[in-house]
């Protein structure tokens, strides 16, 4: 495999705002944007919070990430050394601004050296050739996971891996991409895991990968290779707000994963991954491309209810295949989102939205682009258990149920009705003409590089 590549506003005609460069006055913060809001006066990009009643994060305390962080706490950082010291403990709850300068490559040592997967591998015993041979399913057999010499130092390389590319994200903390400079991340994973209150923002996440897919013959009919690494990855996490980035597989796109035993070697994992009793979560105005299972609510049918509350809106999907998002046990608000299902780089469409293991999804006023060549039932998806309450959405400019439309096909019905009515639901457009024209306003206002 070839190693790792480097590389809320609210409705725009509801809230009417004004983006000028000026010396920002908070203490250690430096030059930087400030947002003039016509109605809150003006609020740098750096401290700004979640508004009220926008979305789920919004409930209780709020989200306000690290907009409480002194100087000695508000960090720019340009690598990965220098990201890794901002962050710093992740049992450290003091508030922290990190901003994000230019793309940082995760897949670099402390000094910034390039890594390869035959990096991560070196002095492990590890070799993809060897591991092939020793669980070829024709010898090995289907009915067990891999175990062995080669297992273990599999697992051991990957581990080397995650050491590198994995960063800890402290509660009270906001991270930021700096307007003007291709903010991002490549390579590597945010890990929000146990930790309340943290904000992610106007950063593009590409080339996520894992240099160790683990071989599983028992997962579905044919078996499976599964890797370990979301862009964004939030376990047991509560009040998060992810607003403005963007995501996608680019450069190493699906499509030139090589396969083994029959099956794609799949380097890639999620996107974005809401999971382990995560709470109170809002996703609002980003992009996710070129990519295959995006967004995973709930690890497991058996988390317990009352937690995985999601919202998710003024979001573009393009080059989706599946979990737009998949979403289970929670209470999950899907709203003024545009996705188009056309075949995009390989990435062609499963499904957008799965409920299942009685998530109690509402999906409104969002609209979906789709192609002759997809049928209208193929849009949603679930288990029979999962409820999907539907209204105002459009399928090519017309107001579709798709919920009738799966339930007609399926042979496991989506649930029409829900035990929850959403009341945090600021910059809610339910004008047909507004959904409709969804694709072209947020062309334009979602995604990294738009917040200036």
């Amino acid at each position: 495999m070839a190693s790792p590549s480097p590389s809320h506003r609210r409705s725009l005609r509801k809230r009417r705002t004004l983006v000028v460069s000026a010396a920002v006055v908070a203490a250690g913060v430096g030059a930087g944007a400030v947002v003039m809001n016509a109605n809150a006066g003006t609020v740098d990009l750096y401290h700004q919070t979640l508004a009220a009643k926008d979305g789920w994060a919004s409930s209780g305390t709020g989200t306000t990430g690290g907009t409480k962080a002194d100087s000695a706490h508000t960090f720019t950082v340009a690598d990965r050394a220098q990201l890794v010291k901002a962050l710093g403990s992740a049992s450290d709850t003091t508030p922290r601004i990190i901003r994000i300068k230019g793309t940082i490559d995760a897949n670099t040592d402390a000094a910034g050296k390039k890594l390869t997967c035959a990096n991560y591998a070196s002095g492990t015993g590890y070799s993809l050739t060897s591991y092939l041979k020793a669980y070829d399913p024709a010898v090995y057999g289907r009915s067990k996971l891999p175990s062995g010499t080669q297992e273990k130092a599999r697992a051991a390389a990957q581990a080397k891996q995650a050491k590198n590319i994995v960063f800890k994200v402290p509660a009270n903390t906001t991270i930021v991409g700096v307007p003007g400079t291709k903010a991002g991340i490549s390579g590597g994973m945010l890990q929000i895991q146990n930790v309340d209150n943290v904000i992610v923002r106007n950063l593009s996440f590409a080339a996520t990968e894992d240099c160790f897919p683990q071989w599983d013959p028992t997962d579905g009919d044919d078996g499976n290779w599964n890797s370990n690494y979301d862009s964004v990855t939030l376990r047991g996490a509560t009040h998060v707000w992810a607003d403005h980035n963007t995501f996608t597989d680019a450069p190493h796109l699906d499509s030139a994963n090589p396969k083994y035993y029959g099956r794609e070697y799949q380097i890639h994992d999620g996107a974005l991954d809401i999971t382990k009793s995560s709470d109170l979560v809002t996703v609002s105005r980003n992009q996710f491309t070129n990519h295959d299972k995006t967004m995973l609510i709930g690890s497991s049918d058996s988390e317990p209810s009352g937690k995985l509350r999601v919202s998710i809106h003024h979001n573009v999907w393009k080059g989706i295949v599946q979990r737009a998002p998949l979403a289970r046990v929670g209470q999950i608000h899907i709203y003024d989102n545009y996705y188009d299902v056309t075949a995009l780089n390989g990435y062609a469409v499963q499904y957008s939205i799965n409920s299942r293991a009685k998530a109690q999804v509402v999906a409104a006023n969002n609209y979906w682009k789709v192609p002759s060549s997809v049928k209208v039932a193929r849009l949603l998806s679930g288990d029979g258990t999962g409820a999907i309450k539907g209204s105002g959405n459009l399928v090519n400019g017309t107001a579709t149920d798709l919920v009738a439309a799966y339930n007609a096909a399926s042979s496991k019905d989506l649930k029409t009705t829900v035990n929850w009515t959403p009341t945090l639901t600021a910059g809610l457009e339910t004008s047909a003409s507004v959904v409709k024209n969804l694709p072209t306003s947020l062309a334009t206002t979602t995604g990294a590089g738009v917040l200036s």
